[in-house]
């Protein structure tokens, strides 16, 4: 998939803007003897009583040692409306810090470095499209979503700045005129337009081959995009493929067919992909890095091969670091379930959103992957003036004006173009962007998104090719009402009627029920492409690439108690290539699946009953395909003076990537030495491969091609596959002693591969007593890319973490509290709280937690209970 820019680049603009603010508080702190009180002022009531306006009766909050809130509540209305409650006394900067992004206000706290990125969210339009999402709920969803966001607000009626977060004492220096708005269910819903956007498949792709096809002929682009290895690898609904391989595969290379394109469209094309690239790279990540290793490892094994007779589920899903957690755990009870209050369930929610994104109740449970359909498309539009050509016909190309507030500065106008597919999103960083940096007049106009004509070359007078975004997340869907429908669901059927609501973003549904049901069900929007399978932009004034509808539920991958006792998926193909539709042409390759599945399948032929504990063992394998593939063919060169003892390393290697392993040490920078010199040199930086699994399945095919032009290389003094292998490992030997000594014996993986959880707002401003007040780490860490403990990390900049095992559940059907649960930090976002990174060090060492479910449980494991009343 394509590489993303490092992470550093994405927060440039927020770091400069904070450059000054972080001195002074910094300053201000030592100077006044203030800081332990700014800091600590915001910790939340935890026990005795509180008021929380509007309950209809009295709610309880219990929260064990890890500050995790169950909340037992007699109505709906109240439990949702407790909820917000206490989603604000843990996490509202977070929550706060989110909606500014959603809705494209980021400049409202950050100042005119944040107008470009605020542009481009406001041309896609995520907040307007919740907007119309909640105008079309039912009144029992939006009486959830008001009685949580009333909660938020009976919470923000009592606290304000330092009290509410210490983020709020930091933004005060710079930014003293700004105050908390109430929240709204819009503000809720617009998260779910930042979880798509995260979470949005082969976009980055689909820049990358067309960029890709300046510089190489259409086969050697599709040996960098190579296609699923149905022959090797699993499928989600099939299983592994009979007589599959047992070492790790390289997949198939098919040329994508690139529609011909009119004189001077493919050179506006390289340089409007070029911007968009730029555009994209300086969007805020809320999730992780798009694409790449964006994923996810569940599994549901049924009570035929478990000790309890009863179905395990495992689930962890991949997504960027950052403190807190995106997840924060709950647990949401009725006193007594009926029709009119049917939620017994608990796990991981969204600060923000009411209700559980992932987790069980008392009927069933279940897991998210990414399912990673394509559901966006790039096309060139021919635009004239104020129309945009389409079969022929002059279209008017729809406009709107919006005006973004600036804190510090005057506000500055935008003018948001789109066609009949969507926005027009290049020029984002044309004339536009420079603009901002300047000082504006009173009311500064942008250009026109789209409007520039930076690469935008003229065809005939007056006409300029430009990019638009057709993407299902930009109309109005129900994945808000699908929340509340998966958390009452019982049963099989009320689940696949649930997920029939998920419309974005697409997931692999895992279940598993009381009864000794397993399931999975592929939901979501997925668009049917009239011509054409979504790898590479298409002409946008013919309807030839149009789309006709989405694939009916019904039709969409499914499966209930298949025939081998176990389900996988691991973003891998959910179905083999006689699926008579398209999804995606950019699966992640299986490598994590096939693990999994050989894992699970051991345990099965050996006669194993499975436990609970053995599933979170299977998620803390570190075992690297591609080690145990390249490892060999590195054992047969001939050692030289300065690699000796390096390549001794590797002698009698478990190819297991732990954290005190000098052997995975002196793999992964051979590694990284390897892809720097076969394509550094050759591809444009925005295109280079990262080190994910697109990676091993491209270099596990060269290795077999001896004579592969990849492997001659001028620029670096390669001639042959085995001279660009010997460098590599010479190069990792000279690294190797620069980062850790000249003892090889004594290097460790986790001495340099290395986490850093920094906040999503202040973690990135490069000045140290602020980093050090927000961030924390560094941790040392076992595990890599595309192997089932994905830590991985990108080739392109370094050995550090950027993207984890976000949390990790495993659910026993047998015996809710037998069941365990684990977040990559704590349950709250204020800094120093003793439950900010109180589960860290267990999620590092591979370590978990008890997660009580049964109310008897849950109040035998209370450290503090929180009643709260409506008061007088």
């Amino acid at each position: 998939m394509g590489t993303d820019a490092p992470r550093s680049r994405r927060h440039r603009r927020i770091r400069s803007a904070l450059a000054v603010l972080a001195v002074v508080l910094s300053l201000a702190l030592v100077v006044t003897g203030l800081g332990v009180w700014t800091v600590t002022r915001s910790f939340p009531t935890l026990s005795g009583q509180a008021t929380l306006p509007g309950l209809g009766a009295d709610v309880t909050v219990y929260r064990d040692q890890a500050g995790i809130p169950q909340i037992v509540a007699g109505s709906a209305g109240d439990l949702f409306r407790a909820e917000g409650y206490v989603h604000a006394q843990d996490r509202f900067w977070e929550m706060d810090f989110r909606r500014h992004v959603t809705s494209g206000r980021l400049a409202e706290l950050f100042g005119r470095s944040q107008v470009g990125t605020d542009t481009f969210i406001r041309t896609l339009g995520w907040r307007a499209v919740a907007e119309a999402e909640v105008a079309l709920l039912d009144p029992v969803t939006l009486g959830y979503y008001q009685a949580y966001a009333d909660g938020v607000n009976a919470y923000l009626a009592g606290h304000a700045g330092a009290d509410l977060s210490v983020e709020y004492a930091v933004l005060a220096v710079q930014n003293p005129g700004y105050t908390v708005e109430p929240w709204t269910p819009a503000d809720s819903v617009a998260w779910l337009k930042a979880m798509a956007w995260d979470l949005r498949s082969n976009l980055d792709d689909e820049i990358d081959r067309a960029q890709l096809a300046g510089n190489l002929t259409p086969a050697e682009v599709a040996q960098l995009h190579p296609s699923y290895p149905y022959a090797a690898h699993p499928t989600i609904v099939g299983g592994m493929p009979a007589g599959a391989p047992v070492a790790a595969a390289a997949a198939t290379t098919t040329a994508p067919a690139a529609p011909a394109l009119e004189a001077g469209a493919e050179a506006a094309l390289v340089s409007s992909l070029a911007g968009l690239h730029r555009t994209l790279a300086a969007v805020p990540e809320l999730l992780g890095p798009a694409g790449g290793e964006i994923g996810s490892n569940s599994w549901v094994v049924s009570g035929a091969h478990t000790a309890t007779g009863k179905p395990i589920l495992a689930n962890d899903p991949h997504l960027g670091p950052v403190m807190p957690s995106v997840w924060y755990q709950v647990g949401l009870r009725c006193a007594a379930v009926t029709a009119e209050c049917p939620f017994d369930l608990a796990g991981y929610s969204f600060s923000g959103l009411p209700g559980i994104i992932i987790g069980h109740n008392a009927k069933i449970a279940w897991g998210f992957t990414n399912l990673g359909p394509d559901v966006a498309d790039l096309y060139l539009e021919k635009v004239t003036g104020d129309s945009y050509e389409y079969d022929g016909v002059a279209t008017p190309i729809q406009v709107r004006n919006e005006k973004i507030s600036v804190a510090g500065g005057d506000p500055v106008r935008i003018t948001i173009r789109s066609t009949g597919h969507g926005p027009i999103v290049s020029g984002l960083t044309g004339s536009a962007f420079p603009a901002i940096a300047a000082d504006y007049p009173d009311a500064v106009d942008l250009p026109a998104a789209g409007a520039d004509t930076t690469g935008a070359e003229p065809s005939d007078a007056g006409t300029t090719y430009e990019l638009s975004l057709q993407w299902t997340a930009l109309s109005p869907g129900h994945t808000a009402t699908a929340i509340f429908a998966l958390g009452a669901a019982t049963d099989w059927a009320t689940f696949r009627q649930a997920a029939s609501l998920f419309d974005v973003p697409s997931q692999n549904l895992v279940y598993a029920d009381v009864e000794g049901n397993i399931g999975y069900q592929a939901p979501g929007l997925i668009p049917i492409r009239r011509a054409g399978d979504g790898t590479v932009p298409v002409p946008g004034w013919t309807s030839e690439y149009g789309w006709d509808g989405y694939i009916p539920f019904d039709a969409l991958p499914q499966s209930l108690n298949p025939a081998s006792g176990f389900i996988v998926t691991a973003n891998n193909a959910p179905v083999g290539p006689d699926y008579p539709y398209l999804i995606t042409a950019d699966w992640d390759l299986g490598y994590r699946a096939t693990e999994i599945t050989a894992r699970v399948q051991a345990l099965i032929d050996a006669g194993t009953p499975m436990t609970p504990a053995m599933m979170s063992e299977i998620q803390a394998d570190t075992y690297s395909p591609l080690a145990a593939r390249l490892v060999p063919v590195l054992q047969t060169l001939k050692p030289t003076t300065r690699t000796r003892a390096a390549l001794a390393l590797f002698d009698g290697w478990d190819y297991r990537l732990e954290s005190d392993s000098a052997a995975a040490a002196y793999f992964s920078i051979v590694w990284r030495n390897l892809l720097v010199d076969l394509f550094n040199t050759r591809l444009p930086e925005s295109t280079r491969l990262a080190g994910g699994d697109r990676a091993y399945s491209v270099v596990i095919g060269l290795l077999d091609t001896p004579d592969s032009p990849w492997w001659k290389n001028a620029r670096v003094g390669s001639a042959s596959r085995d001279g660009m292998l010997e460098r590599a490992l010479l190069q990792a030997a000279l690294e190797g002693e620069r980062l850790m000594g000249s003892d090889p014996s004594l290097w460790r993986w986790g001495k340099i591969h290395t986490l850093e959880i920094t906040n999503a707002s202040f973690g990135k401003s490069g000045i140290a007593p602020l980093e050090w007040l927000f961030n924390r780490g560094p941790y040392e860490l076992a595990g890599g890319s595309s192997v089932i403990d994905a830590v991985g990390w990108d080739a392109t900049i370094g050995y550090t973490v950027n993207w984890v095992p976000s949390m990790r559940q495993v659910v026993s059907l047998a015996d809710w509290d037998d069941s365990t649960w684990l977040n990559l930090t704590g349950n709250s976002g204020h800094a120093f709280h003793p439950n900010y990174d109180d589960q860290t060090a267990l999620w590092q060492h591979q370590e978990t937690r008890p997660w009580p479910f049964s109310l008897a449980a849950v109040r035998a494991s209370a450290t503090d209970t929180l009643r709260l009343t409506a008061g007088p």
